[in-house]
């Protein structure tokens, strides 16, 4: 019997041993590019004086009630192409016009883009102030006197409504 002896080849010449491998590197990379982006990326969610801002919690609902008594209505509309953001506001039961108002849009999840507009008064009786431009999603929208005494609160999409009517929030 005169048979050839095939040499083995060493394990990396093989295919099975790859194809074994593949998972766990597979899984190494993915927890890589996940701590990566964890470490990258601020969570805007968790809030470092939770506790404070849960003891606020009265004091907005109070300005809430407050712009109900005074039966308070506005109207906030956006100008894109003059970059301009107005308010027109009712009187309601109000003895005098604020002289400015302050505008505050906050992203339901990314702290880091919330935008706060101090308002003037012009000579149309509305209140606008410049803008640079807003993101598009969803938002919340609060309206208060620079006093703090009262406050107007939505969600808003000013993409899919330019225009948005403020009532004050139910009881």
């Amino acid at each position: 019997m005169n048979s050839k002896l095939i040499p083995a080849l060493p394990w990396y010449r093989h295919r099975w041993p790859w194809l074994l491998m593949l998972g766990p590197f597979t899984v190494i990379v993915a927890g890589v590019i996940t701590l990566w982006l964890a470490l990258r990326s601020n969570d805007g969610l968790v809030a470092d004086d939770y506790y404070k801002q849960g003891l606020a919690i009265n004091e907005v609902t109070s300005r809430d009630r407050r712009a109900a008594e005074l039966e308070l209505r506005g109207e906030v509309s956006l100008d894109t192409g003059r970059q301009l953001v107005r308010v027109t506001l009712n009187r309601g039961k109000l003895t005098e016009m604020p002289g400015g108002l302050v505008l505050k849009l906050s992203h339901p999840t990314r702290g880091g883009l919330d935008q706060s507009f101090r308002l003037q008064r012009d000579n149309s009786g509305g209140y606008s102030a410049g803008l640079a431009g807003i993101p598009g999603g969803r938002w919340y929208l609060s309206l208060e006197d620079e006093a703090r005494e009262w406050r107007l609160s939505a969600s808003w999409d000013p993409a899919q409504q330019p225009a948005l009517m403020l009532t004050p929030a139910p009881k």
